[in-house]
């Protein structure tokens, strides 16, 4: 009896309770590949790269006007075209402004997110000096030829219209799209610049063309006197023995050929500082001296990271598009949509 109710028992296991076990098995595996291929279409690769970003936030910009301290509201476009017209030159090519307003859209959005208590009531001021310089029509009108008034306007407005909407990411962000006038050839990595900050997409990159334009050098000449006068505003301990061929001198480079450091006689500086200090256009330059003063002569104009304005129009005018201007001065970046 007890043989039998044993065999009973393996019967119905095999029969009924393996079945129903298999079963709930292969049920189970479609949902799990399901959920992990759900899962993986929010991964960023290069299969499915970032597309369209929603910042409603950012359709309207509230500008300071530094000269009255007054706040204005303006559409995002709207405030652009007073960007593009006040930071790069109508006469260039349609592509370079093209990729100037994008990535001035793109500084826009990431300095609004990353720095929202910089001014009060305000995203953004009009000052190229804290933010990115911006003038209004009237005023943009007014410093144009009466004949090129209305080309020149309507040129820099097509440039924003074209790519409303587009801005330079990184990773699935926007990126801290720096730019400058000319970089002299070469522009700098920003882990040489404000502290040794290193974003992934601001590396040094080479451009041609750069020459062809009044940034590409320049000279600043300074009698020994007010050399001294100038670093002493900083420096109160500074002393120069100016008849010592080694009291002035370029320490060390940057990999771009920028001044990393310089020695003034018992101080040395960062080549930032000393183009602070001296009005120079830019950290590249190499110094020369006579008896009575200091020769700096200087190449390029800015601070040399991201993209060069100079370059953008060298490259466009070679047939390049905006996008391809932007992925070359902009490392392992993308152009994606905001709505």
């Amino acid at each position: 009896m007890k043989k039998i109710l044993i065999y009973f028992i393996c019967f119905a296991f095999i029969c009924f309770v393996l079945p129903a076990l298999f079963t709930k098995t292969n049920k189970a595996r479609p949902v799990s590949q399901e959920t992990k291929i759900e899962d993986n279409s929010n991964i960023v690769s290069e299969e499915n790269p970032p597309q369209t970003y929603d910042y409603k936030d950012f359709s309207t910009v509230k500008l300071l006007h530094t000269a009255t301290g007054e706040v204005e509201e303006l559409n995002m476009d709207e405030y652009l075209y007073g960007v593009v017209s006040a930071e790069m030159p109508a006469s260039y090519d349609k592509e370079a402004l093209k990729a100037q307003a994008i990535v001035a859209r793109t500084y826009t959005i990431y300095q609004i997110r990353n720095s929202p208590d910089k001014h009060v009531g305000a995203g953004m001021c009009d000052s190229y000096a804290c933010c990115q310089a911006w003038i209004s029509k009237e005023e943009r009108l007014n410093k144009w030829e009466e004949a090129e008034r209305e080309s020149n306007w309507q040129k820099i407005v097509s440039a924003v219209d074209e790519t409303s909407g587009k801005i330079v990411t990184y990773g699935g962000t926007p990126i801290n799209a720096f730019f400058h006038s000319n970089s002299g050839g070469i522009t700098e990595s920003s882990v040489n610049m404000w502290g040794g900050i290193d974003y992934p997409y601001l590396k040094s990159v080479q451009t041609s063309g750069e020459d062809g334009y009044s940034q590409y050098s320049s000279n600043v000449t300074i009698t020994n006197e007010d050399l001294l006068n100038k670093i002493k505003e900083k420096y109160s301990n500074i002393e120069i023995d100016f008849t010592n061929n080694e009291s002035i001198k370029i320490i060390d480079y940057t990999e771009s050929n920028r001044v990393r450091t310089v020695r003034f006689g018992n101080v040395e500086m960062a080549g930032t500082e000393a183009r602070t200090l001296l009005g120079l256009k830019s950290t590249n330059f190499e110094i020369s001296r006579t008896d009575n003063d200091v020769t700096f002569s200087v190449i390029g104009y800015g601070h040399g990271v991201g993209m060069s304005q100079t370059g953008a129009d060298s490259m466009a005018k070679s047939g390049s598009n905006f996008e391809e201007i932007i992925k070359h001065f902009y490392t392992g970046v993308e152009i994606s949509y905001i709505n």
